[in-house]
């Protein structure tokens, strides 16, 4: 159990969670930004790709977000309180050895609570690549923002919604797991049961955004297809 728990959060590598494979000083895989246009998107195809992040009852009429030279425009105004994106490599922690895999598309439907202040971190990272700051200087602008509360805290009952089939959370992952993410301040992981024996809720903490993530995987993808992968 133990074995398959971290073989689970080593390819869960959505929005903060750590990197699936260590560092290498030596040579690391993508050692500086890409250039911006290997980020973007045409934007019809950013929308269907943010919608597909959870099934069309709830995506359908979520806002939209899309990454453009920029930063993150609303394209499409929705009426459930639910706001669609695709996160791109930094969303990740800025340790990561693929903060700026340019491959990486991460759709995410966050349910009110989480787009107003869990992703909000993640908006203001965007805004930081495009000025051109360095990870370094992205992890102390984010410490910053959390301690001045430029930042709102963490909104109760926090969640999102990763169900596409068509997501690439990393090199190794891909596409990992339809899987629920629920975010919790502070270290909350053993007061959730997340990796005890036998839970289906596995926990990886972002010391950057402060919270615990719990994610368990869900049998379909958003289009209602099932998951066959072997780890299931």
């Amino acid at each position: 159990m133990r074995t398959k728990t971290l073989l689970l959060l080593a390819l869960a590598q959505a929005s903060w969670t750590a990197a699936a494979m260590p560092p290498d000083a030596q040579s690391p895989p993508y050692p500086a930004m890409a250039p911006l246009a290997q980020y973007l998107m045409p934007q019809q195809d950013e929308i269907a790709l943010a919608r597909s992040g959870a099934p069309k009852s709830i995506s359908d009429s979520a806002d939209v977000m899309v990454l453009t030279k920029d930063g993150y425009v609303t394209a499409v105004k929705g009426t459930d309180g639910f706001m669609c994106i695709v996160e791109r490599s930094w969303a990740k922690e800025t340790s990561a050895p693929d903060f700026w895999n340019p491959k990486m598309r991460a759709p995410n439907c966050f349910n009110r609570a989480a787009a107003a202040t869990y992703e909000q971190i993640y908006l203001m990272k965007t805004r930081w690549v495009l000025e051109g700051k360095s990870p370094q200087e992205i992890a102390r602008a984010v410490a910053a923002a959390l301690d001045s509360k430029e930042i709102p805290a963490l909104g109760p009952g926090a969640m999102c919604y990763m169900m596409s089939k068509q997501q690439y959370l990393n090199d190794q992952g891909k596409q990992w797991h339809p899987h629920l993410m629920f975010f919790v301040a502070g270290d909350a992981a053993e007061s959730w049961g997340a990796g005890a024996p036998g839970s289906p809720l596995i926990a990886a903490t972002s010391p950057q955004a402060r919270v615990t993530i719990l994610m368990m995987t869900v049998p379909h993808w958003s289009d209602g297809t099932p998951d066959t992968t072997a780890a299931h």
